[in-house]
């Protein structure tokens, strides 16, 4: 497989690959600059595409991370294509527009199209930033009558109003500190208020949520932005899975097969993704049957089908 590595890396030398290559300031370059860094210092630039990975028995849409500033489709494909082929799910990573050339709700709008377009059952995913549009997707879809099967995050973004202790207690992580993290919310939010829950999705009604997957590094800045949203997702009286990953980094995944905790981390995420589909189409199976199985009644039938 072409990239950065060839061969099994440790944690360090992915810190030290990150470190030898820094971002440009400017938002063209910077694209260019992310792209080279997960797929190789030789990669040509790229159009953004939306990318389908064969699977079969439901879906995961999958929404890229990169502070609403970068990353594309193709930056997130290895990931991708990792976990369709763990969970044996069709996997589709769409496009949605960049900051600072287009502000929120674009990115909202965006990813509730992609929604309309997929089949049940499906589940929503994203990492960082991707994982903040998953979630505040995923409110919404509840909110429009869309059934999901599950959402699986990865280092989300959950909140912007002051409750993370780990962005005050300057976590350092190689990939993105709070002063970087703020930068790129304000390209893309603008002057929304911080505790607006489509900037804070941690305070919005999170028992509207389906069942919920979340990954974060121990030592990252978002660590508490994922300990806040299981924690009141617990509140809600809902169930959620929580996986810490001690010396993990951010948007870790995105190294694999390289490293080995990316791998795992992706094994596990199939694993919910495979137990929620089946969940889901139990579900469903259930409901169809408690409706074939009412009595008839003046002007009303069901017709049986065939499942």
């Amino acid at each position: 497989m072409t990239g950065p590595f060839q061969g099994t890396v440790g944690h360090d030398e992915i810190v030290a690959r990150i470190r030898n290559h820094p971002f440009s300031d400017d938002p063209v370059i910077r694209r260019q600059d992310f792209a080279r860094l997960f797929l190789g210092d030789d990669a040509a630039p790229e159009k953004p595409s939306p990318i389908v990975l064969d699977g079969a028995g439901g879906s995961i849409l999958y929404f890229h991370g990169g502070g609403y500033a970068f990353g594309s489709p193709q930056t997130h494909r290895r990931l991708g294509a990792g976990l369709a082929a763990r969970a044996g799910l069709r996997v589709v990573l769409p496009c949605y527009p960049l900051a600072p050339e287009q502000r929120w709700p674009a990115q909202l709008q965006a990813a509730l199209a992609a929604v309309d377009e997929q089949p049940d059952p499906l589940l929503l995913a994203g990492d960082s930033a991707g994982g903040h549009l998953a979630l505040v997707t995923a409110l919404a879809c509840a909110r429009r009558g869309r059934r999901l099967a599950g959402l699986i995050l990865f280092s989300p973004n959950t909140d912007r109003s002051g409750r993370s202790q780990s962005r005050r207690n300057n976590h350092v992580d190689p990939m993105v500190d709070d002063a970087g993290d703020q930068q790129l919310a304000r390209a893309c939010f603008g002057e929304r208020d911080a505790h607006d829950v489509q900037v804070s999705p941690l305070l919005d009604d999170l028992a509207l949520l389906p069942p919920l997957y979340i990954e974060v590094g121990a030592e990252e800045v978002l660590l508490d932005d994922s300990l806040l949203l299981a924690h009141a997702r617990r509140q809600a009286g809902v169930a959620v899975t929580l996986h810490v990953q001690p010396h993990g980094l951010h948007m870790g995944q995105l190294w694999a097969p390289w490293w080995p905790p990316a791998n795992a981390s992706l094994a596990r995420a199939a694993t919910f993704a495979r137990t929620a589909v089946q969940a889901a189409a139990s579900q469903q199976r259930g409901l169809r049957w408690t409706l074939l199985s009412r009595p008839v009644t003046s002007g009303f039938k069901i017709e049986a089908t065939v499942l």
